[in-house]
């Protein structure tokens, strides 16, 4: 039997988990999740199973309030940036979960490194 959309997303999503796991073990996580209207982000240190800092496109003050294009998501980046400097976290690695690293997801992430967060 064929495997539903969500099954498919969730292995993809577990299968890029896993392999980031095994390199980049001690390190705090940089987790996208992506719906169709708005794009998250968050600084997860796995070790201790807290977040640091967190940015999404829901915020006011960021002014993409419903917005899930390539803009919100460089916003959300520059945002996260600044927010991992405040929590002391300079490197990090890049979890992108299920999603393909391109477009919005890919904009987010060269906006974090732009930032000085290095992914």
């Amino acid at each position: 039997m064929a495997l539903s959309k969500k099954q498919l997303f969730q292995k993809r999503r577990m299968r890029v988990r896993s392999k980031l796991r095994k390199v980049n073990a001690g390190r705090v996580r940089l987790s996208v999740h992506r719906s169709n209207k708005n794009i998250s982000v968050q600084l997860i240190d796995d070790v201790n199973g807290v977040t640091l800092a967190s940015a999404s496109s829901l915020e006011k003050d960021l002014g993409v309030v419903g917005q899930n294009n390539v803009e919100a998501a460089t916003k959300v980046g520059t945002a996260i940036a600044e927010r991992a400097k405040k929590a002391g976290v300079e490197e990090a690695y890049f979890d992108r979960g299920g999603f393909l690293f391109h477009g919005k997801v890919k904009a987010l992430a060269d906006a974090a490194r732009e930032g000085g967060l290095k992914i």
